[in-house]
């Protein structure tokens, strides 16, 4: 669709950003639509774990009271927790990042293994991560399993009629238990995004430094073009094209 002025409207705001990240001298790591589909999708499962907790742990149940209130914000979270990821699937640049989450490279093994994965020499990485590294992709392959499973034995809690009893006593086992070990890697998730400021600003703002990226994404950083223009903290900016911001065009 093209506007009156001729621009193409499409990637208006993608180009704005990239504009803007020329102008104060970062790269582009996350467009709106990426980050609107993350915080929307945080605060979902937030609301889900905190009315979890409200229903299953007594001492809460007891502190906050209104279990009739709070029962059906857990279900309606849950039941939403799908959406903001498939509303995402309308921007390109969100599509091109789960083919990235979802392949494993060459980089990946060896970042797994290394003692050294966060090792900086020279300014750049010892491993070349490309956009996201190997536990990033195991966070959000968890992630997406974890919930499609809460959202399965979630309806059969909530609509238990179509059920044999010994399928719902599963699906409580499945639910109770898988509640927890998501309480677990979602306060480790938040533990690492607290100790890496850089990596919270490019999920609130979309844009990092390169200083950053080559520290912690030396791949990606090159694949931007980041090296061959110097960018810096603060030097110039480049302009990260949906192709170029990651490992490659997905398979």
């Amino acid at each position: 669709m093209r506007r009156p002025d001729g621009r193409d409207g499409h990637n208006g705001r993608e180009g704005h950003d990239r504009r803007e990240g020329h102008a104060r001298g970062l790269l582009v790591r996350f467009t709106l639509a990426e980050r609107w589909v993350h915080h929307l999708t945080a605060l979902l499962m937030l609301a889900c774990l905190v009315t979890a907790f409200m229903l299953y742990i007594p001492a809460f149940a007891t502190m906050v009271g209104h279990r009739e209130i709070v029962k059906p914000v857990h279900i309606y979270c849950g039941l939403l927790l799908p959406v903001p990821t498939l509303l995402g699937l309308a921007s390109r640049a969100f599509r091109l990042d789960l083919g990235r989450l979802d392949r494993f490279g060459p980089h990946d093994g060896p970042w797994l293994r290394s003692g050294r994965r966060r090792a900086v020499v020279d300014g750049r990485g010892v491993v070349p991560v490309g956009k996201f590294n190997a536990g990033q992709k195991l966070n959000a392959a968890f992630t997406a399993g974890a919930a499609l499973i809460m959202l399965g034995t979630g309806a059969m809690l909530t609509w238990p009629d179509p059920w044999p009893d010994r399928w719902r006593t599963g699906a409580t086992f499945v639910h109770d238990w898988l509640f927890l070990v998501i309480a677990v890697v979602t306060l480790g998730h938040l533990w690492e995004a607290f100790r890496d400021p850089g990596a919270l600003r490019g999920m609130a703002t979309g844009r990092v430094t390169g200083d950053w990226a080559a520290r912690h994404h030396a791949a990606w950083f090159d694949a931007s073009g980041g090296a061959s223009e110097g960018v810096s903290g603060v030097g110039g900016a480049v302009d990260v094209s949906a192709e170029a911001r990651g490992d490659g065009p997905p398979a």
